[in-house]
């Protein structure tokens, strides 16, 4: 197993040691309203009689399935169908299905969602709400108006910013010093229903997707545990997003290269953003190199842009329009992960080498 695969794994494995132990007390009250800090004083109440369905497919869901099972009965899991993974390309399946499954709970993946079978199933088992986080398919409006009270969304961003599928990484590619979770009412557009609450959090200097990503989905977990059964209770009152403010969180395209004509910081962001999987990508004397770690510095070598220069300390530097990139962990194709000093010794780069292109 490659090292990049034994990050995810431990990701995935901590969230799901989230899920399975559940949310850890915190003795201060909420402050409850359109924004609010992340302060949350956990007192599950489950809500009699509430019949759920959870829609959600990688690990970042766990936590938030949890936390629903102690606020009303999860009569079943939707997720996204199994996919060809690993070296042998075997079906996989999600991270929700295999924790539902080991609880012996129903788990439905249905390939389509607009010939109206999941909307008919929802109705008729009379399902009083819908909670969806990171599921992977937009929801018909048949689906959405079929249980009782609607469908929420637990989306990880402060709406109207970065709606869409790729917010954690867009909140790092942007810059933004903080972030959060919305809890919304689901509507036929992309993220544009009405807010029920949200719960910032400071995004750390230096933090990286597969970090944040971790923290999001435990506060997740707990913005569920404290205002979804406000929600049911008739104890929060929907307001509308300020569209004209929207940014859009577009889907990463992992293929993209890295421009070494953008300054330093832009691109040690974008290093983070896709760190640890899939890793931003350029090329070396016509091999992928991934670089996995990397920081910004204001020197400059005055080089030309994608050149790198070997310090007598076995730093890589990367010549940029603004400052300098230095390479603290990369991947080149077919070989495992290497920090600057072996990747040096082995003389994966040398002085002079042009990434890009």
């Amino acid at each position: 197993m490659g090292v990049r695969s034994r990050q995810r794994n431990r990701i995935s494995q901590h969230l799901i040691e989230i899920a399975c132990r559940g949310s850890p007390p915190v003795s201060t009250s909420p402050t409850l309203g359109l924004t609010s800090t992340v302060a949350f004083r956990f007192n599950p109440r489950q809500i009699r009689g509430v019949r759920c369905v959870f829609f959600g497919t990688p690990p970042i869901a766990l936590p938030t399935l949890t936390a629903l099972t102690q606020i009303g009965e999860v009569v079943a899991v939707v997720c996204q169908p199994d996919r060809p993974g690993g070296r042998g390309l075997k079906p996989v399946a999600p991270a929700v299905k295999r924790w539902a499954q080991e609880r012996s709970m129903q788990v439905l993946q249905p390939e389509k969602l607009k010939d109206g079978e999941l909307a008919s199933w929802v109705a008729a088992e009379l399902i009083d709400v819908c909670v969806v986080l990171a599921y992977g398919k937009i929801l018909p409006k048949a689906l959405l108006d079929a249980p009782r009270l609607g469908c929420l969304n637990l989306h990880a961003s402060l709406l109207p910013r970065h709606r869409g599928a790729a917010p954690i990484q867009w909140s790092i590619l942007s810059g933004d010093t903080e972030t959060g979770v919305t809890l919304m009412q689901m509507d036929v557009g992309l993220d544009t229903g009405p807010i029920l609450s949200q719960h910032s959090i400071p995004i750390e200097p230096g933090e990286n997707a597969g970090s944040l990503t971790e923290r999001m989905g435990e506060l997740c977990a707990k913005v569920t545990l404290v205002d979804v059964p406000r929600y049911l209770a008739g104890e929060l009152r929907p307001q509308a997003q300020e569209s004209e403010q929207a940014t859009w969180a577009s889907p990463i395209k992992a293929e993209d290269r890295l421009d070494f004509s953008n300054a330093a910081e832009a691109l040690a962001a974008r290093v983070r953003a896709l760190s640890p999987q899939p890793g931003a990508i350029t090329q070396c004397r016509g091999k992928l190199l991934r670089i996995l770690e990397a920081q910004a510095l204001a020197d400059s070598s005055g080089a030309e842009p994608g050149t790198v220069t070997l310090s007598p300390e076995k730093r890589i530097l990367i010549a940029t329009r603004a400052g300098s990139l230095e390479l603290l962990r990369g991947q080149f194709e077919g070989k495992k992960p290497l920090g600057a000093r072996d990747l040096i010794n082995g003389r994966a780069l040398v002085s002079n080498d042009r990434l890009g292109g």
